[in-house]
């Protein structure tokens, strides 16, 4: 009976420890409240956030693509575990090279000339463009589009 509850306790242990970072993410907010690269509120700019997750533990909270960018810039060296982004619509993190991107339309983007939101179904995506137009693109595109801006802009 020892040894079950031994166990038991070693199994639910582990499970928190090793809790998947995409369902710890959830609560990146309060983690992460502004925006490492830009000091902007994460929770007012909950529909764009993303969080980067580095190999070695370190988790970076940004307001926006823009500022993911610039972010993974800064830790080009350092290797990247996953970058997830918020769905527009429900506010819940998902991995950004699975999201449906749509590039454009009439909804202001965050920090950004051409907006680029993310959807965690492509119905959801769709249902977007029809309301305010854009194009249903993927994680490479509206990745490079981002870059695309950062890279055109002055250095300061």
């Amino acid at each position: 009976m020892i040894i079950r509850i031994a166990l038991l306790a070693s199994f639910i242990a582990a499970l928190f420890v090793t809790l998947p970072d995409r369902a710890r993410a959830q609560d990146d907010i309060q983690e992460h409240r502004s925006c490492s690269e830009c000091g902007m509120d994460r929770k007012a700019y909950g529909y764009s956030r993303m969080l980067i997750q580095l190999q070695d533990g370190v988790h970076i909270g940004v307001c926006s693509l823009h500022c993911a960018v610039t972010e993974l810039d800064t830790h080009k060296e350092q290797a990247v575990k996953s970058i997830l982004v918020a769905d527009r619509d429900t506010r819940i993190m998902i991995d950004a090279d699975k999201a449906f991107w749509v590039l454009g339309g009439s909804k202001r983007g965050v920090m950004t000339p051409l907006p680029k939101w993310a959807f965690g179904t492509e119905a959801a995506a769709h249902a977007f463009i029809a309301d305010n137009g854009g194009r249903l693109t993927n994680w490479t595109e509206a990745l490079a589009a981002a870059r695309a801006e950062t890279t055109a802009k002055p250095k300061k």
